[in-house]
């Protein structure tokens, strides 16, 4: 007897043995896939930045000469110079300089855009979340209508009626209805903080409103402290959309000097011209071009390396990745 249940024992652990293994081989081979599913979909995003930096690095020789693909024979600095200057990225010669720096009045406008937004589209989010009122339901439907609007098909109405305003060639069109939870995809923030807000307790109210708290004390100080994830999402996807944007920019904005960065990589052979007194080459000079597009995207990705862990968390608990 004794015999036998040795031989069972030992029989027991290898088939043990043999589930653990193959419970691990079954665990490599799974993240294996994943990992190998990951590369592939980064690598379809990371590949136009990958060029955009290589090819901004090279020289017109490297360009036209079929043996350089990604490493060029020598570094061209010159490119970055030159589109900076092109850009009027940032000319900064005192406070009176400000108007004449790109940069600078593409982060005035996305700024002041970003926290109008977050104000207003905070508030509107918060009323058709936690008040009840006859119509609600319709009113936040037509408000998700207005976002599946193309902007292209209401601009020359908004133009109509920002001219008559006088706000054409000013920055008003971008910063105003901004603060009036509308602007710039205003109704996609509108709906995460509605979301965000739906799924808070009824409980801190009740108890706001034992403590005499009215709507707006308690929109004030119980609801919006906590709404601090959808405040970054928000806050960080406005700042950025308003950043890139160019087809606003490009109706609403005729003098240069106003235009912002996207405007003047638009018209970056004439800023090109301003520096070198005409004598550009008008050759198609692609690293020039990729130069001036990379200084153009940097300030989004620096702001992207330091807040990518508060925008991750922020967009897991807004509930966007559901």
């Amino acid at each position: 007897m004794a015999q036998i249940a040795e031989e069972l024992r030992i029989k027991g652990r290898r088939e043990g043995m043999r589930l653990a293994w193959k419970g691990r081989a079954s665990s490599w081979a799974t993240k294996a896939f994943i990992y190998l599913l990951l590369i592939d979909i980064s690598f379809v995003f990371l590949f136009p930045v990958i060029y955009l930096i290589t090819t901004s690095m090279k020289s017109v020789t490297d360009v036209i000469d079929p043996t350089v693909y990604w490493i060029p024979t020598k570094i061209e600095w010159n490119n970055f110079t030159l589109s900076w200057k092109a850009l009027h990225f940032f000319d900064w010669n005192g406070w009176h300089a400000w108007p004449n720096s790109a940069a600078l009045r593409s982060a005035e406008i996305a700024v002041a855009a970003a926290i109008g937004q977050v104000i207003s589209a905070s508030l509107v989010g918060y009323g058709f979340a936690r008040m009840k009122f006859p119509g609600r339901e319709l009113l936040f439907m037509l408000a998700i209508f207005t976002f599946l609007v193309p902007p292209q098909t209401i601009i020359i109405p908004l133009f109509i009626v920002y001219k008559k305003l006088g706000w054409i060639d000013t920055y008003w069109p971008f910063i105003v209805p901004a603060f009036l939870a509308n602007g710039l995809r205003g109704t996609l923030f509108i709906f995460i903080f509605r979301q965000f807000f739906r799924g808070l307790p009824w409980e801190l109210e009740d108890a706001a409103r034992m403590d005499g708290a009215g709507p707006v004390t308690m929109y004030w100080r119980v609801m919006l402290p906590l709404a601090k994830p959808a405040i970054v999402v928000s806050f960080l996807f406005s700042l950025v959309w308003h950043w890139n944007d160019y087809f606003e920019p490009t109706i609403y904005l005729m003098s240069q000097e106003k235009f912002t960065l996207p405007l003047r990589l638009s018209i970056f052979w004439t800023g090109l011209d301003e520096i070198t007194g005409g004598q550009a080459s008008r050759v198609f000079n692609e690293p020039l071009i990729m130069a001036a597009s990379f200084l153009v995207i940097v300030p989004p990705l620096i702001l992207y390396v330091f807040t990518q862990r508060l925008f991750v968390e922020s967009v897991e608990r807004t509930g966007l990745v559901e």
